[in-house]
């Protein structure tokens, strides 16, 4: 008898061996697998500069915008307002956004000369970026002026930080009474522009189409836009000061490739309660 208890003390313990055997060789891999994150190629921080400004749909802009630049890797978002202070929507949108952003703020003036929107804000961060720049130990960076209702993908981004030298340019989509206004490559260099909005700007490009070396703004401290220069004008105004038409990069695929559309927000219908025989409930004291 003794040494019938002994084989089933064996017996049972090749079993719970066997067991124990099965259940480690049948967990899912990854359980097993150990992986250590490769390390990331240096990226050159992208500085987005937004004029913005109190309207109805501005919230929801800013909101569509800011997402989408949550999936951009180092960027800095530099957003100023067209007031005389900053407001609290704008401060409170840019704080539960968790993005790296700069608050700025600065009056609009327009003058007989011209209607131009953004001048006196893009200035403005124009002048935080210098100063920024100037005490930064790492300068390098890329420039890119933005509009809030535009609409941009992630692969605009991925290009503009594939600038060399100077400036980097790229077709913008539904702009200038164009599906497409784009400049034009011959042999991997810009040839000339096909645009149909003024075509004699010495540069016929939207703002959204090109991106700037930010050391550039350090080596012209003059560089800025101008009130007396016509809306449409601005772009040429900017340029003028870093790049001819010979020291532009084409991207996106030698500027075959849409990846940012000048889209505009409709301004929103809304009824006056006044008017209505029904009038809803008072909503004044909720944020849109």
């Amino acid at each position: 008898m003794p040494f019938v208890q002994i084989k089933k003390q064996y017996l049972a313990f090749a079993m719970l061996l066997f067991v124990a055997l099965f259940l480690f060789n049948s967990r899912p891999a990854f359980q097993c697998q150990y992986t250590t994150e490769m390390p990331v190629s240096y990226l050159p921080t992208i500085y987005g500069i937004t004029p913005t400004y109190a309207r109805l749909a501005q919230k929801a802009d800013l909101t569509r915008l800011s997402q989408t630049l949550m999936l951009v890797k180092n960027f800095h978002w530099i957003v100023i307002e067209d007031s005389e202070t900053k407001t609290p929507l704008v401060a409170n949108l840019l704080k539960e956004s968790t993005l790296k952003y700069t608050h700025l703020n600065a009056k609009t003036h327009k003058s007989k000369q011209s209607t131009a929107s953004g001048v006196e804000q893009r200035n403005e961060a124009l002048n935080w970026l210098r100063n920024h720049l100037s005490s930064a130990t790492d300068k390098r960076g890329v420039v890119y002026f933005m509009d809030d209702d535009n609409t941009y993908s992630l692969k605009v981004f991925d290009e503009m930080r594939k600038i060399k030298n100077k400036v980097g340019v790229w077709p913008v989509g539904i702009v200038g009474g164009m599906r497409v206004e784009m400049p034009l490559v011959t042999d991997g260099k810009v040839s000339g522009y096909n645009a149909v909005w003024k075509p004699f700007r010495p540069f016929p490009i939207d703002m959204a189409g090109f991106a700037i070396n930010a050391t550039l703004f350090l080596d012209h401290p003059e560089a800025k836009f101008s009130r007396k220069v016509q809306s449409g004008f601005q772009e040429s105004e900017i340029l003028k000061y870093f790049a001819t038409k010979d020291d532009l990069e084409p991207l996106a695929e030698n500027c075959t490739k849409v990846y940012v559309w000048h889209t505009r927000t409709q301004k929103p219908s809304i009824l006056d309660p006044k008017k209505l025989k029904h009038p809803p409930l008072p909503d004044g004291h909720i944020e849109v």
